[in-house]
């Protein structure tokens, strides 16, 4: 049984990644061969080679796909199929570039707009303020596969951005966290979403929580490079079982975030062998339970008239809806919301967002041009 007692994180430092001055960027596309671009950034000759090789194709396993497609096309209908398109070319998928708002980043502004990246989000704030000075959530994507290198981790240095599948901000978008809320991220690892919510502002506290070993040393890693000892008071991690959580600390949190255990639809298309495939496919029947407990739990945890956002990485109805309508049916005291209008207008010049069956909570899956998602996103509060 894991200890109750929460634990702040250790090791920040204030010091941030030198100004990255250069990228060698890979936009990916399949029917072209090698093609080199030159940029000027602030008087500064980028050159940046793109180098599109070949390289062997992840396999995709046939069990997985046969079950998708005999689940998601009496789901989805017509939208399965051209999902299904995205997904089974990787090299098709675009990748979003998370900002960090306690890093230097000056001049990755300026390469990522050379680039063609633009931002996510609308902004408010000027850019000549300081990286000191509170910024919205800035989440820069580019209209193709282009992907830029990866930073790694290094202590003692705050890294200036995050890769990500730009969907997954939908959660914390929803979630709609405001400076001094008491927030959970039950399920943590390996942090994007905990690094989303203090891009988007600072909570009174922030409890990031990750059951797995493996997963919650990830989990701590991503902070120790993310975020300055100023905001070691803000934060605490924990290692225990998100179900337990609920009753532990009933009525703590303004606001609780539940990016559920799932069917990882990118993911499981390429399970290493049909064995492996065949067992996933199993154990998905058994992950529905597992959801509900932890929505139940995170229910539990946030004070009357708090929100709960529950969110997954699959299509699967089973998983999502079902487990939204299940938990309303069985918990007392919980009403269902309806996402932000003018959020869903905003982000649908870039996400496609599914048409569902039953009409609860919203799904973003891949499509042509938009290949976002799958991220499924459902918010809910507790009314006593």
């Amino acid at each position: 049984m894991f200890s109750s007692k929460l634990c702040c994180i250790k090791g920040f430092s204030s010091s941030p990644l030198l100004a990255l001055k250069s990228f060698t960027c890979v936009p990916i596309d399949s029917s072209q061969g090698q093609c080199t671009v030159t940029y000027t950034v602030s008087g500064l000759n980028t050159r940046l080679a793109a180098q599109c090789k070949s390289k062997p194709q992840r396999q995709v396993c046939k069990t997985v796909l046969k079950h998708f497609d005999a689940q998601y096309s009496e789901e989805l209908g017509e939208q399965w199929w051209s999902a299904r398109d995205v997904l089974l070319n990787p090299l098709s998928w675009q990748y979003g570039v998370l900002l960090n708002r306690f890093s230097d980043l000056a001049n990755l502004r300026q390469c990522l707009t050379a680039l063609g990246y633009t931002n996510l989000l609308p902004q408010t704030c000027p850019e000549s303020q300081s990286h000191t000075t509170h910024m919205p959530l800035q989440c820069f994507i580019h209209r193709d596969p282009v992907r830029i290198p990866t930073q790694g981790h290094h202590s003692g240095w705050l890294k200036q951005y995050y890769l990500l599948n730009a969907a997954s901000l939908l959660p914390v978008l929803t979630l709609n966290v405001k400076e001094g809320e008491n927030v959970l991220d039950l399920c943590a690892a390996p942090g994007g979403k905990s690094l989303a919510i203090l891009q988007a502002a600072t909570p009174g506290l922030l409890h990031s929580n990750e059951l797995d070993k493996h997963r919650y040393d990830w989990l701590l890693k991503t902070l120790e490079s993310y975020f300055p000892p100023t905001l070691r008071r803000l934060l605490s991690v924990t290692h225990l079982d998100g179900r337990s959580i609920g009753s532990m600390r009933p009525g703590a949190y303004d606001k609780v975030l539940v990016d559920a255990p799932c069917s990882n639809d990118r993911s499981w298309l390429y399970t290493p062998d049909t064995h492996q495939g065949e067992m996933w496919l199993k154990e998905r029947t058994q992950l529905p339970l597992l959801q509900k407990e932890l929505l139940c739990s995170a229910l539990a945890a946030v004070r009357p008239g708090g929100v709960v956002v529950y969110s997954t990485c699959t299509m699967s109805q089973a998983e999502n809806q079902s487990v939204v309508e299940a938990v309303l049916a069985s918990y007392q005291g919980v009403e269902l919301l309806d996402l932000d209008q003018q959020l869903i207008d905003s982000l649908s010049d870039h996400f496609y967002f599914a048409h569902l069956r039953p009409s609860v909570g919203q799904l973003v899956i891949p499509q042509k041009g938009k290949t976002w998602g799958p991220m499924y996103v459902s918010q809910l509060r507790r009314i006593y």
